[in-house]
Protein backbone atom coordinates (compact mmCIF):
# COMPACT_ATOMS: atom_id res chain seq x y z
CA UNK A 1 0.00 0.00 0.00
CA UNK A 2 1.39 3.41 -1.01
CA UNK A 3 1.58 6.58 1.05
CA UNK A 4 -1.65 8.16 -0.26
CA UNK A 5 -3.71 5.01 0.16
CA UNK A 6 -2.39 4.59 3.71
CA UNK A 7 -3.18 8.13 4.84
CA UNK A 8 -6.62 8.12 3.19
CA UNK A 9 -7.56 4.81 4.80
CA UNK A 10 -6.41 6.14 8.17
CA UNK A 11 -8.49 9.32 7.77
CA UNK A 12 -11.62 7.30 6.97
CA UNK A 13 -11.09 5.15 10.03
CA UNK A 14 -9.93 7.73 12.59
CA UNK A 15 -11.72 10.97 11.51
CA UNK A 16 -8.73 12.90 12.93
CA UNK A 17 -8.13 16.46 14.06
CA UNK A 18 -5.78 18.64 12.02
CA UNK A 19 -3.05 18.14 14.64
CA UNK A 20 -3.41 14.34 14.63
CA UNK A 21 -3.40 14.29 10.83
CA UNK A 22 -0.20 16.35 10.69
CA UNK A 23 1.58 13.91 13.02
CA UNK A 24 0.33 10.89 11.08
CA UNK A 25 1.53 12.34 7.79
CA UNK A 26 5.07 12.64 9.22
CA UNK A 27 5.02 9.06 10.57
CA UNK A 28 3.78 7.69 7.25
CA UNK A 29 6.48 9.60 5.38
CA UNK A 30 9.11 7.80 7.50
CA UNK A 31 7.43 4.42 6.93
CA UNK A 32 7.22 4.90 3.16
CA UNK A 33 10.57 6.64 2.72
CA UNK A 34 8.92 9.80 1.42
CA UNK A 35 11.33 12.77 1.70
CA UNK A 36 8.69 15.50 1.34
CA UNK A 37 5.46 15.67 3.34
CA UNK A 38 2.55 15.89 0.86
CA UNK A 39 0.09 18.74 1.35
CA UNK A 40 -3.51 18.11 2.34
CA UNK A 41 -4.53 19.22 -1.16
CA UNK A 42 -2.34 16.56 -2.78
CA UNK A 43 -3.82 13.89 -0.53
CA UNK A 44 -7.37 14.99 -1.33
CA UNK A 45 -6.70 14.79 -5.06
CA UNK A 46 -5.57 11.18 -4.66
CA UNK A 47 -8.90 10.19 -3.09
CA UNK A 48 -11.25 7.89 -4.95
CA UNK A 49 -14.55 9.38 -6.07
CA UNK A 50 -16.59 7.37 -3.56
CA UNK A 51 -14.37 8.54 -0.67
CA UNK A 52 -14.28 12.24 -1.57
CA UNK A 53 -17.13 13.47 0.65
CA UNK A 54 -15.89 11.41 3.59
CA UNK A 55 -12.29 12.66 3.63
CA UNK A 56 -12.82 16.22 2.38
CA UNK A 57 -13.73 17.74 5.81
CA UNK A 58 -10.37 16.58 7.19
CA UNK A 59 -8.32 17.87 4.27
CA UNK A 60 -9.73 21.37 3.78
CA UNK A 61 -7.24 24.22 3.70
CA UNK A 62 -7.57 27.97 4.16
CA UNK A 63 -11.09 27.77 5.64
CA UNK A 64 -11.15 31.55 6.23
CA UNK A 65 -11.67 31.98 2.48
CA UNK A 66 -15.24 30.80 2.93
CA UNK A 67 -15.88 32.26 6.38
CA UNK A 68 -18.23 34.91 4.98
CA UNK A 69 -20.48 32.20 3.54
CA UNK A 70 -19.48 32.66 -0.11
CA UNK A 71 -16.52 31.97 -2.38
CA UNK A 72 -15.09 35.28 -3.64
CA UNK A 73 -14.01 35.28 -7.29
CA UNK A 74 -12.09 38.41 -8.37
CA UNK A 75 -11.80 38.99 -12.11
CA UNK A 76 -9.77 41.73 -13.78
CA UNK A 77 -10.75 43.71 -16.87
CA UNK A 78 -8.26 44.51 -19.63
CA UNK A 79 -6.21 47.73 -19.59
CA UNK A 80 -8.51 50.63 -20.60
CA UNK A 81 -7.84 54.30 -19.88
CA UNK A 82 -10.22 56.32 -17.72
CA UNK A 83 -12.20 58.85 -19.78
CA UNK A 84 -11.55 61.71 -17.32
CA UNK A 85 -7.77 61.31 -17.41
CA UNK A 86 -5.51 60.25 -14.54
CA UNK A 87 -5.66 61.08 -10.84
CA UNK A 88 -2.33 62.35 -9.48
CA UNK A 89 -1.87 59.26 -7.27
CA UNK A 90 -3.22 56.60 -9.64
CA UNK A 91 -0.79 53.95 -10.98
CA UNK A 92 -1.18 51.65 -13.94
CA UNK A 93 -3.25 51.83 -17.08
CA UNK A 94 -2.22 51.54 -20.73
CA UNK A 95 1.43 52.51 -21.34
CA UNK A 96 2.07 53.19 -17.65
CA UNK A 97 5.31 52.88 -15.71
CA UNK A 98 4.28 49.26 -15.10
CA UNK A 99 3.49 48.58 -18.76
CA UNK A 100 -0.05 47.92 -19.97
CA UNK A 101 -2.02 47.13 -16.82
CA UNK A 102 -5.61 47.70 -15.69
CA UNK A 103 -6.15 51.24 -14.45
CA UNK A 104 -5.09 51.79 -10.80
CA UNK A 105 -3.31 48.41 -10.71
CA UNK A 106 0.38 47.64 -11.06
CA UNK A 107 0.31 44.14 -12.49
CA UNK A 108 1.89 42.75 -9.30
CA UNK A 109 -1.31 42.18 -7.32
CA UNK A 110 -2.40 38.50 -7.20
CA UNK A 111 -5.70 39.23 -8.98
CA UNK A 112 -3.93 41.29 -11.68
CA UNK A 113 -1.29 38.63 -12.26
CA UNK A 114 -4.01 36.01 -12.57
CA UNK A 115 -5.87 38.27 -15.01
CA UNK A 116 -2.78 38.86 -17.17
CA UNK A 117 -1.91 35.16 -17.13
CA UNK A 118 -5.34 34.42 -18.61
CA UNK A 119 -5.42 37.29 -21.09
CA UNK A 120 -7.96 39.20 -18.93
CA UNK A 121 -10.54 36.68 -20.12
CA UNK A 122 -13.15 36.28 -17.35
CA UNK A 123 -14.00 32.78 -18.57
CA UNK A 124 -10.45 31.51 -18.10
CA UNK A 125 -9.95 33.44 -14.85
CA UNK A 126 -13.10 31.91 -13.34
CA UNK A 127 -12.17 28.39 -14.46
CA UNK A 128 -8.79 28.79 -12.78
CA UNK A 129 -10.25 30.25 -9.57
CA UNK A 130 -12.91 27.53 -9.26
CA UNK A 131 -10.23 24.89 -9.83
CA UNK A 132 -8.26 26.38 -6.93
CA UNK A 133 -11.25 26.40 -4.59
CA UNK A 134 -12.07 22.78 -5.34
CA UNK A 135 -8.42 21.77 -4.99
CA UNK A 136 -8.54 23.31 -1.49
CA UNK A 137 -11.50 21.12 -0.64
CA UNK A 138 -13.95 24.04 -0.42
CA UNK A 139 -17.47 24.64 -1.73
CA UNK A 140 -17.40 27.37 -4.43
CA UNK A 141 -21.02 26.71 -5.38
CA UNK A 142 -22.04 30.15 -4.07
CA UNK A 143 -19.67 32.48 -5.92
CA UNK A 144 -19.52 36.21 -5.34
CA UNK A 145 -17.74 37.84 -8.26
CA UNK A 146 -15.94 41.18 -8.05
CA UNK A 147 -15.12 42.83 -11.39
CA UNK A 148 -11.98 44.93 -10.93
CA UNK A 149 -9.81 47.09 -13.11
CA UNK A 150 -11.03 50.67 -13.49
CA UNK A 151 -14.25 52.45 -14.36
CA UNK A 152 -16.30 49.54 -15.70
CA UNK A 153 -19.35 51.67 -16.57
CA UNK A 154 -17.18 53.85 -18.83
CA UNK A 155 -16.04 50.87 -20.90
CA UNK A 156 -17.67 50.19 -24.31
CA UNK A 157 -21.14 48.69 -23.88
CA UNK A 158 -20.39 45.65 -26.02
CA UNK A 159 -17.29 44.91 -23.92
CA UNK A 160 -19.31 45.17 -20.71
CA UNK A 161 -21.91 42.74 -22.03
CA UNK A 162 -19.41 40.22 -23.39
CA UNK A 163 -17.42 40.32 -20.17
CA UNK A 164 -20.40 39.56 -17.95
CA UNK A 165 -21.86 37.01 -20.37
CA UNK A 166 -18.49 35.24 -20.45
CA UNK A 167 -18.46 35.20 -16.67
CA UNK A 168 -21.86 33.54 -16.37
CA UNK A 169 -20.96 31.08 -19.12
CA UNK A 170 -17.86 30.07 -17.17
CA UNK A 171 -19.86 29.20 -14.04
CA UNK A 172 -22.40 27.33 -16.14
CA UNK A 173 -19.95 25.35 -18.29
CA UNK A 174 -17.82 24.48 -15.27
CA UNK A 175 -20.95 23.24 -13.48
CA UNK A 176 -22.20 21.23 -16.45
CA UNK A 177 -18.88 19.58 -17.19
CA UNK A 178 -17.53 18.81 -13.71
CA UNK A 179 -20.68 18.16 -11.68
CA UNK A 180 -23.30 15.42 -11.89
CA UNK A 181 -26.44 15.83 -9.82
CA UNK A 182 -24.66 18.41 -7.68
CA UNK A 183 -21.65 16.17 -6.97
CA UNK A 184 -18.14 16.83 -8.23
CA UNK A 185 -16.91 14.33 -10.81
CA UNK A 186 -13.46 14.05 -9.30
CA UNK A 187 -11.96 11.89 -12.02
CA UNK A 188 -13.05 14.26 -14.78
CA UNK A 189 -11.86 17.26 -12.73
CA UNK A 190 -8.44 15.68 -12.13
CA UNK A 191 -8.09 14.70 -15.78
CA UNK A 192 -9.04 18.14 -17.17
CA UNK A 193 -6.69 20.06 -14.86
CA UNK A 194 -4.03 17.31 -14.80
CA UNK A 195 -4.09 17.06 -11.01
CA UNK A 196 -2.03 16.59 -9.01
CA UNK A 197 0.24 18.79 -11.11
CA UNK A 198 3.08 21.26 -10.83
CA UNK A 199 1.99 24.88 -10.55
CA UNK A 200 4.84 26.24 -12.73
CA UNK A 201 4.50 23.65 -15.50
CA UNK A 202 4.04 25.87 -18.56
CA UNK A 203 3.24 23.00 -20.93
CA UNK A 204 0.52 21.76 -18.58
CA UNK A 205 -0.88 25.32 -18.34
CA UNK A 206 -0.96 25.60 -22.13
CA UNK A 207 -2.88 22.33 -22.44
CA UNK A 208 -5.43 23.45 -19.83
CA UNK A 209 -5.84 26.79 -21.61
CA UNK A 210 -6.48 25.02 -24.90
CA UNK A 211 -9.14 22.79 -23.35
CA UNK A 212 -10.76 25.76 -21.60
CA UNK A 213 -10.94 27.81 -24.80
CA UNK A 214 -12.50 24.88 -26.66
CA UNK A 215 -15.24 24.75 -24.03
CA UNK A 216 -15.73 28.51 -24.21
CA UNK A 217 -16.39 28.38 -27.95
CA UNK A 218 -19.18 25.83 -27.58
CA UNK A 219 -22.85 26.73 -27.23
CA UNK A 220 -23.13 30.44 -27.99
CA UNK A 221 -25.98 31.97 -25.96
CA UNK A 222 -27.27 35.41 -25.03
CA UNK A 223 -26.59 37.06 -21.69
CA UNK A 224 -30.13 36.39 -20.55
CA UNK A 225 -29.88 32.71 -21.53
CA UNK A 226 -26.64 32.35 -19.55
CA UNK A 227 -28.26 34.04 -16.57
CA UNK A 228 -31.20 31.63 -16.74
CA UNK A 229 -28.77 28.69 -16.93
CA UNK A 230 -27.02 29.94 -13.84
CA UNK A 231 -30.20 29.99 -11.76
CA UNK A 232 -29.99 26.20 -11.47
CA UNK A 233 -26.28 25.56 -12.06
CA UNK A 234 -24.12 23.65 -9.58
CA UNK A 235 -22.01 26.79 -9.15
CA UNK A 236 -24.12 29.93 -9.01
CA UNK A 237 -23.13 33.57 -9.08
CA UNK A 238 -24.96 34.83 -5.99
CA UNK A 239 -23.50 38.34 -6.13
CA UNK A 240 -21.87 40.51 -8.79
CA UNK A 241 -19.84 43.56 -7.76
CA UNK A 242 -18.73 46.32 -10.13
CA UNK A 243 -16.03 48.95 -9.46
CA UNK A 244 -16.65 52.44 -10.83
CA UNK A 245 -16.58 56.20 -10.14
CA UNK A 246 -19.40 58.36 -8.72
CA UNK A 247 -19.63 60.45 -11.90
CA UNK A 248 -20.18 57.27 -13.93
CA UNK A 249 -22.79 55.59 -11.71
CA UNK A 250 -26.15 57.33 -11.84
CA UNK A 251 -29.63 56.12 -12.68
CA UNK A 252 -28.83 55.33 -16.33
CA UNK A 253 -25.74 53.27 -15.56
CA UNK A 254 -27.49 51.65 -12.59
CA UNK A 255 -30.37 50.35 -14.70
CA UNK A 256 -27.88 48.89 -17.18
CA UNK A 257 -25.94 47.22 -14.35
CA UNK A 258 -29.18 45.69 -13.09
CA UNK A 259 -29.67 44.12 -16.52
CA UNK A 260 -26.16 42.69 -16.38
CA UNK A 261 -26.91 41.11 -13.00
CA UNK A 262 -24.92 43.40 -10.68
CA UNK A 263 -25.94 43.63 -7.03
CA UNK A 264 -23.18 45.70 -5.40
CA UNK A 265 -21.29 48.80 -6.51
CA UNK A 266 -17.87 49.85 -5.24
CA UNK A 267 -17.52 53.63 -5.55
CA UNK A 268 -14.21 55.49 -5.51
CA UNK A 269 -15.36 58.22 -3.13
CA UNK A 270 -11.84 58.87 -1.70
CA UNK A 271 -12.74 61.96 0.38
CA UNK A 272 -15.62 64.28 1.28
CA UNK A 273 -13.49 67.41 0.67
CA UNK A 274 -14.06 69.03 -2.73
CA UNK A 275 -10.80 70.99 -2.65
CA UNK A 276 -8.90 67.71 -2.20
CA UNK A 277 -10.80 66.02 -5.04
CA UNK A 278 -9.91 68.93 -7.28
CA UNK A 279 -6.28 68.92 -6.19
CA UNK A 280 -5.81 65.27 -7.15
CA UNK A 281 -7.65 65.71 -10.49
CA UNK A 282 -10.25 63.20 -9.39
CA UNK A 283 -12.79 64.35 -11.99
CA UNK A 284 -15.85 64.25 -9.74
CA UNK A 285 -17.28 66.27 -6.86
CA UNK A 286 -18.93 65.41 -3.56
CA UNK A 287 -22.28 66.26 -5.16
CA UNK A 288 -21.59 63.62 -7.81
CA UNK A 289 -20.99 61.11 -5.01
CA UNK A 290 -24.18 62.02 -3.16
CA UNK A 291 -26.27 61.80 -6.35
CA UNK A 292 -24.69 58.48 -7.33
CA UNK A 293 -25.32 56.97 -3.90
CA UNK A 294 -28.94 58.15 -3.91
CA UNK A 295 -29.64 56.75 -7.40
CA UNK A 296 -27.93 53.43 -6.78
CA UNK A 297 -29.50 53.01 -3.35
CA UNK A 298 -32.99 53.74 -4.73
CA UNK A 299 -32.38 51.02 -7.33
CA UNK A 300 -31.53 48.58 -4.54
CA UNK A 301 -27.76 48.28 -4.86
CA UNK A 302 -25.44 47.63 -1.94
CA UNK A 303 -22.82 50.38 -1.70
CA UNK A 304 -19.13 49.99 -0.85
CA UNK A 305 -17.25 53.30 -0.55
CA UNK A 306 -13.49 53.47 -1.12
CA UNK A 307 -11.90 56.10 1.13
CA UNK A 308 -8.29 57.33 0.85
CA UNK A 309 -6.73 59.08 3.83
CA UNK A 310 -3.43 60.86 3.32
CA UNK A 311 -4.24 62.63 0.04
CA UNK A 312 -2.56 65.93 -0.92
CA UNK A 313 -4.47 69.18 -0.57
CA UNK A 314 -4.48 72.28 -2.82
CA UNK A 315 -0.96 73.30 -1.70
CA UNK A 316 0.47 69.87 -2.53
CA UNK A 317 1.08 68.97 1.11
CA UNK A 318 -0.69 66.05 2.72
CA UNK A 319 -3.91 67.10 4.37
CA UNK A 320 -4.03 67.00 8.16
CA UNK A 321 -5.06 64.08 10.31
CA UNK A 322 -8.01 66.18 11.47
CA UNK A 323 -9.29 66.62 7.92
CA UNK A 324 -8.91 62.89 7.22
CA UNK A 325 -10.85 62.01 10.36
CA UNK A 326 -13.49 64.62 9.53
CA UNK A 327 -13.97 62.96 6.13
CA UNK A 328 -14.25 59.46 7.63
CA UNK A 329 -16.77 60.74 10.17
CA UNK A 330 -18.74 62.66 7.55
CA UNK A 331 -19.53 59.57 5.48
CA UNK A 332 -21.52 58.19 8.44
CA UNK A 333 -22.77 61.44 9.94
CA UNK A 334 -24.17 62.85 6.70
CA UNK A 335 -27.29 60.96 5.45
CA UNK A 336 -26.23 61.70 1.87
CA UNK A 337 -23.46 59.11 2.23
CA UNK A 338 -23.79 56.30 4.79
CA UNK A 339 -22.30 53.42 2.73
CA UNK A 340 -23.04 49.81 3.64
CA UNK A 341 -19.39 48.85 3.36
CA UNK A 342 -16.04 50.60 3.48
CA UNK A 343 -12.57 50.06 2.04
CA UNK A 344 -9.90 52.32 3.51
CA UNK A 345 -6.85 52.67 1.28
CA UNK A 346 -4.13 54.99 2.64
CA UNK A 347 -2.62 57.02 -0.21
CA UNK A 348 0.60 55.56 -1.60
CA UNK A 349 3.25 57.21 -3.75
CA UNK A 350 3.52 55.08 -6.87
CA UNK A 351 6.08 55.07 -9.71
CA UNK A 352 5.18 57.08 -12.78
CA UNK A 353 2.52 59.21 -11.09
CA UNK A 354 2.29 62.97 -10.75
CA UNK A 355 2.28 62.48 -7.00
CA UNK A 356 5.69 60.81 -7.23
CA UNK A 357 7.07 63.99 -8.79
CA UNK A 358 5.69 66.03 -5.88
CA UNK A 359 7.23 63.57 -3.44
CA UNK A 360 10.64 63.73 -5.12
CA UNK A 361 10.47 67.54 -5.01
CA UNK A 362 9.98 67.29 -1.26
CA UNK A 363 6.47 68.79 -1.34
CA UNK A 364 4.40 65.70 -0.47
CA UNK A 365 5.06 63.37 2.46
CA UNK A 366 2.83 60.26 2.55
CA UNK A 367 1.37 58.54 5.60
CA UNK A 368 3.58 56.03 7.37
CA UNK A 369 2.11 52.75 8.64
CA UNK A 370 1.93 54.17 12.17
CA UNK A 371 0.15 57.34 11.01
CA UNK A 372 -2.30 55.36 8.86
CA UNK A 373 -3.06 53.00 11.76
CA UNK A 374 -3.66 55.98 14.04
CA UNK A 375 -6.24 57.47 11.67
CA UNK A 376 -8.01 54.15 11.05
CA UNK A 377 -8.25 53.30 14.76
CA UNK A 378 -9.74 56.70 15.55
CA UNK A 379 -12.15 56.33 12.63
CA UNK A 380 -13.27 52.94 13.98
CA UNK A 381 -14.80 54.73 16.95
CA UNK A 382 -17.45 56.10 14.59
CA UNK A 383 -18.20 53.08 12.39
CA UNK A 384 -21.86 52.04 12.86
CA UNK A 385 -22.96 48.47 13.44
CA UNK A 386 -24.66 48.27 10.04
CA UNK A 387 -21.43 48.90 8.11
CA UNK A 388 -18.69 46.38 7.26
CA UNK A 389 -15.05 47.44 6.87
CA UNK A 390 -13.96 45.22 4.00
CA UNK A 391 -10.27 46.16 3.72
CA UNK A 392 -7.85 48.71 5.16
CA UNK A 393 -4.98 48.39 2.70
CA UNK A 394 -4.54 47.85 -1.02
CA UNK A 395 -3.11 44.57 -2.27
CA UNK A 396 0.03 46.25 -3.66
CA UNK A 397 3.47 44.81 -2.71
CA UNK A 398 5.54 47.37 -0.79
CA UNK A 399 8.65 46.64 -2.85
CA UNK A 400 7.13 48.37 -5.88
CA UNK A 401 5.84 51.49 -4.12
CA UNK A 402 7.92 54.66 -4.02
CA UNK A 403 6.76 55.68 -0.54
CA UNK A 404 3.88 55.35 1.90
CA UNK A 405 2.69 52.60 4.27
CA UNK A 406 5.87 50.59 4.51
CA UNK A 407 4.55 47.08 5.17
CA UNK A 408 1.62 44.90 4.21
CA UNK A 409 0.28 43.91 7.64
CA UNK A 410 -1.47 47.21 8.38
CA UNK A 411 -4.53 45.38 9.70
CA UNK A 412 -2.37 43.81 12.42
CA UNK A 413 -1.03 47.25 13.35
CA UNK A 414 -4.58 48.57 13.55
CA UNK A 415 -5.73 45.64 15.71
CA UNK A 416 -2.86 46.06 18.17
CA UNK A 417 -3.28 49.84 18.40
CA UNK A 418 -7.04 49.51 18.91
CA UNK A 419 -6.41 47.11 21.81
CA UNK A 420 -3.92 49.53 23.36
CA UNK A 421 -6.44 52.39 23.17
CA UNK A 422 -9.42 50.32 24.23
CA UNK A 423 -11.20 50.90 20.91
CA UNK A 424 -13.67 48.12 20.18
CA UNK A 425 -14.85 48.23 16.59
CA UNK A 426 -18.56 47.45 16.16
CA UNK A 427 -18.56 47.01 12.38
CA UNK A 428 -20.03 43.85 10.87
CA UNK A 429 -16.65 42.34 10.03
CA UNK A 430 -15.44 42.63 13.62
CA UNK A 431 -18.60 40.93 14.94
CA UNK A 432 -19.57 38.41 12.27
CA UNK A 433 -19.65 34.76 13.31
CA UNK A 434 -17.05 33.64 10.75
CA UNK A 435 -15.90 30.12 11.55
CA UNK A 436 -16.94 30.42 15.18
CA UNK A 437 -19.89 29.06 17.15
CA UNK A 438 -22.47 30.51 19.51
CA UNK A 439 -24.26 29.33 22.67
CA UNK A 440 -27.36 31.48 23.12
CA UNK A 441 -30.38 31.54 20.81
CA UNK A 442 -30.21 34.17 18.06
CA UNK A 443 -32.23 37.35 18.48
CA UNK A 444 -33.35 39.77 15.78
CA UNK A 445 -32.14 43.35 16.26
CA UNK A 446 -33.45 46.27 14.18
CA UNK A 447 -31.30 49.37 13.65
CA UNK A 448 -32.97 52.17 11.66
CA UNK A 449 -31.43 55.26 10.11
CA UNK A 450 -31.90 57.77 7.29
CA UNK A 451 -29.85 57.60 4.09
CA UNK A 452 -30.26 59.42 0.76
CA UNK A 453 -33.72 60.65 1.68
CA UNK A 454 -35.12 57.21 2.54
CA UNK A 455 -35.53 54.95 5.54
CA UNK A 456 -33.00 52.18 6.09
CA UNK A 457 -33.69 49.28 8.44
CA UNK A 458 -30.79 46.95 9.23
CA UNK A 459 -32.24 43.76 10.71
CA UNK A 460 -29.58 41.43 12.12
CA UNK A 461 -29.66 38.02 13.77
CA UNK A 462 -27.25 38.10 16.70
CA UNK A 463 -26.09 35.69 19.38
CA UNK A 464 -23.37 36.29 21.98
CA UNK A 465 -22.85 39.71 20.33
CA UNK A 466 -21.93 37.96 17.08
CA UNK A 467 -23.67 38.70 13.79
CA UNK A 468 -25.04 35.51 12.23
CA UNK A 469 -26.83 37.20 9.36
CA UNK A 470 -28.73 40.31 8.35
CA UNK A 471 -31.09 41.89 5.87
CA UNK A 472 -31.08 45.49 4.61
CA UNK A 473 -34.57 46.91 4.07
CA UNK A 474 -35.05 50.29 2.38
CA UNK A 475 -38.15 52.42 1.97
CA UNK A 476 -37.14 54.49 -1.06
CA UNK A 477 -38.36 58.06 -1.60
CA UNK A 478 -38.35 57.64 -5.41
CA UNK A 479 -39.39 55.08 -8.02
CA UNK A 480 -36.48 54.82 -10.47
CA UNK A 481 -37.53 51.53 -12.08
CA UNK A 482 -40.95 50.32 -13.32
CA UNK A 483 -40.89 47.46 -10.79
CA UNK A 484 -40.61 49.96 -7.92
CA UNK A 485 -43.88 51.67 -6.95
CA UNK A 486 -44.79 54.19 -4.21
CA UNK A 487 -45.88 51.28 -2.00
CA UNK A 488 -42.67 49.29 -2.54
CA UNK A 489 -40.02 48.32 0.00
CA UNK A 490 -36.57 47.32 -1.25
CA UNK A 491 -34.45 44.52 0.13
CA UNK A 492 -30.92 45.48 -0.82
CA UNK A 493 -29.08 42.61 0.84
CA UNK A 494 -29.65 39.32 2.61
CA UNK A 495 -26.57 37.63 4.01
CA UNK A 496 -26.07 34.69 6.34
CA UNK A 497 -22.54 34.22 7.67
CA UNK A 498 -20.67 31.18 8.88
CA UNK A 499 -18.65 28.56 7.06
CA UNK A 500 -19.95 28.13 3.52
CA UNK A 501 -22.33 25.20 3.24
CA UNK A 502 -23.14 23.63 -0.13
CA UNK A 503 -26.46 24.32 -1.83
CA UNK A 504 -28.88 21.80 -0.34
CA UNK A 505 -26.57 21.09 2.61
CA UNK A 506 -26.49 22.45 6.14
CA UNK A 507 -23.79 24.31 8.03
CA UNK A 508 -23.23 25.72 11.51
CA UNK A 509 -25.25 28.83 10.56
CA UNK A 510 -26.12 28.52 6.88
CA UNK A 511 -29.17 26.66 5.58
CA UNK A 512 -30.84 26.49 8.98
CA UNK A 513 -33.76 28.77 8.20
CA UNK A 514 -32.12 31.98 9.40
CA UNK A 515 -32.46 33.64 5.99
CA UNK A 516 -36.18 32.89 5.95
CA UNK A 517 -36.57 34.39 9.43
CA UNK A 518 -34.78 37.56 8.38
CA UNK A 519 -36.89 37.86 5.23
CA UNK A 520 -40.09 37.34 7.20
CA UNK A 521 -39.02 40.06 9.64
CA UNK A 522 -38.28 42.46 6.77
CA UNK A 523 -41.62 41.73 5.11
CA UNK A 524 -43.47 42.29 8.39
CA UNK A 525 -41.71 45.60 8.97
CA UNK A 526 -42.46 46.72 5.40
CA UNK A 527 -46.12 45.87 5.84
CA UNK A 528 -46.21 47.73 9.14
CA UNK A 529 -44.82 50.79 7.32
CA UNK A 530 -47.69 50.66 4.83
CA UNK A 531 -45.94 48.88 1.97
CA UNK A 532 -47.73 46.28 -0.13
CA UNK A 533 -44.84 45.03 -2.29
CA UNK A 534 -41.28 43.90 -1.66
CA UNK A 535 -38.62 44.15 -4.36
CA UNK A 536 -35.35 42.25 -3.91
CA UNK A 537 -32.16 42.98 -5.82
CA UNK A 538 -31.15 39.36 -6.15
CA UNK A 539 -28.00 37.78 -7.45
CA UNK A 540 -28.82 35.65 -10.48
CA UNK A 541 -27.82 32.49 -8.63
CA UNK A 542 -30.16 33.25 -5.70
CA UNK A 543 -33.38 33.63 -7.70
CA UNK A 544 -34.47 30.04 -7.04
CA UNK A 545 -34.18 30.68 -3.31
CA UNK A 546 -36.52 33.66 -3.51
CA UNK A 547 -38.97 31.71 -5.67
CA UNK A 548 -39.28 29.23 -2.82
CA UNK A 549 -40.21 32.17 -0.58
CA UNK A 550 -43.05 33.18 -2.90
CA UNK A 551 -41.23 35.73 -5.03
CA UNK A 552 -41.41 35.97 -8.82
CA UNK A 553 -39.08 37.59 -11.29
CA UNK A 554 -39.97 41.06 -12.53
CA UNK A 555 -37.26 42.41 -14.81
CA UNK A 556 -33.94 42.23 -12.94
CA UNK A 557 -35.66 41.94 -9.55
CA UNK A 558 -37.51 39.31 -7.53
CA UNK A 559 -40.82 40.70 -6.23
CA UNK A 560 -43.64 39.71 -3.90
CA UNK A 561 -47.04 41.19 -3.07
CA UNK A 562 -47.63 41.37 0.67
Amino acid sequence: MGYYEAVLDWIKEERPSKEALAKKKVLLCKEHGTKRIPTDIEILLHADKEDLETVKPYLKTKPVRAASGVAVVATMTKPIACPHGTCTYCPGGPSSAFGDTPKSYTGKEPSTMRGARHGYDPYRIIFNRLEQYLAMGQHPDKAEQIVMGGTFTAFPKDYQEEYIKGSFKAYNDFSEYFFKEGKLDLERFKEFFELPGKKDDEERAARITKRTLLMKRKGERSLREEQERNEKAAIRCVGLTIETRPDMAGKEQGIELLRLGATRIELGVQTTHDDVLQAVHRGHTTEDTKKSMADLRDLGFKLNAHMMPGLPGPDGNRISKERDLASLREVFKNPSYKPDMLKIYPCLVMPGTALEQEYERGVFKPLSAAEAADIIVEAKRHIPEWCRIMRIQRDIPTNITTAGVEHTNLRQDVTELAEQRGVRCRCIRCREIGLGTYKNDPELVVRSYEASGGEEHFISAEADDKVLGFVRLRLPPRCLHPAITPTTALIRELHVYGKAAPIGGQGEVQHRGLGKQLMAAAEALAKKRGKSKVVVISGVGVREYYRRLGYRQEGPYMTKQL
